[in-house]
């Protein structure tokens, strides 16, 4: 026999405390992600002439176009490995922190009109971006191995070793630290718009605070402590190093981003919690 508080189809809760993130409300509604997942990857390439064969365009565009201004031109250091080969191992994994960043920190401002009239746990939605920006890091991916492959049966001296066993791990210290500060620059930009406008520059510039153009072994000794400030830096040199035997790993420098990753995600977590109680107010 049921009791009357299950036939309830509405219950009136006290407000809830900072800390009362309602993990199994979004476990519950783990549908809905996959929902989100899907409307996002048909959102994007819908009437579009070449559709997901851009997820190999633009990393490959990127790529040769990094080996002729900063290979060729530039004459920057590669460590020995072909250049395609070492931009292209950098510019995956930096396009799937950048772009986790860049779709999360419009969270509340883009779905302010579907925030509004119906309800679903809100962590759903900067989830479900790093979900389907998985799915097209995962094809990029391929094309780096692909790539890859080229090269060892040519004959070029690429040294992968069982640092490849991390790989799983460096992809979610990138979108725990993608959306941790995504969340954190969503939460800001209910009441300060500009930074919309700051932040898509602001990831470009500080892509060139990190090794995906260069290696850390050729930066000077009083310049290698600010690069390494930046998460990602030890997280591409150990993608670096893992396939293609060249790049600078260290425990330690992972650790710290580690470590950063999980205040940064905790930290982005939390504050959106906070603002998705009265965003509405201020949107």
């Amino acid at each position: 026999m049921k009791t009357q508080e299950e036939d309830w189809t509405l219950v009136i809760k006290p407000s809830s405390g900072l800390f009362d993130l309602q993990l199994k409300e979004v476990w519950r509604y783990r549908d809905l992600l996959q929902m989100f997942v899907r409307r996002d990857f048909v959102a994007v390439y819908k009437q579009t002439i070449l559709g997901p064969i851009w997820f190999f365009l633009q990393p490959l565009f990127t790529t040769i176009t990094f080996t002729i201004v900063f290979g060729n031109i530039a004459g920057i250091s590669t460590d020995g490995v072909p250049p395609l080969l070492f931009y292209m191992a950098g510019i995956v994994g930096w396009n799937y922190f950048a772009e986790c960043l860049n779709a999360t920190s419009t969270t509340f401002i883009q779905n302010a009109n579907i925030f509004g009239k119906v309800y679903f746990p809100r962590l759903i939605m900067p989830l479900s971006i790093v979900v389907s920006n998985l799915l097209k890091f995962g094809v990029q991916f391929i094309l780096f191995l692909v790539l890859l492959g080229y090269y060892i049966l040519s004959g070029a001296y690429i040294q992968p070793n069982l640092t490849i066993l991390l790989v799983p791990f460096l992809i979610i210290l990138m979108a725990l630290l993608g959306l941790g500060f995504g969340m954190l620059i969503s939460a800001m930009t209910t009441k300060y718009r500009d930074l919309k406008f700051l932040i898509t520059f602001g990831v470009q510039l500080a892509m060139y605070a990190s090794p995906v153009i260069y290696p850390l072994s050729t930066l000077p000794e009083k310049y290698k402590v600010y690069i390494l400030a930046n998460p990602m830096s030890s997280v591409i040199e150990t993608f670096r190093y893992a396939f293609l035997g060249e790049g600078t790993f260290s425990w330690m420098y992972l650790g710290y981003s580690t470590l950063f990753a999980m205040l940064v995600f905790t930290l982005g977590v939390l504050i959106f919690n906070k603002v998705e109680k009265s965003f509405m107010d201020t949107v």
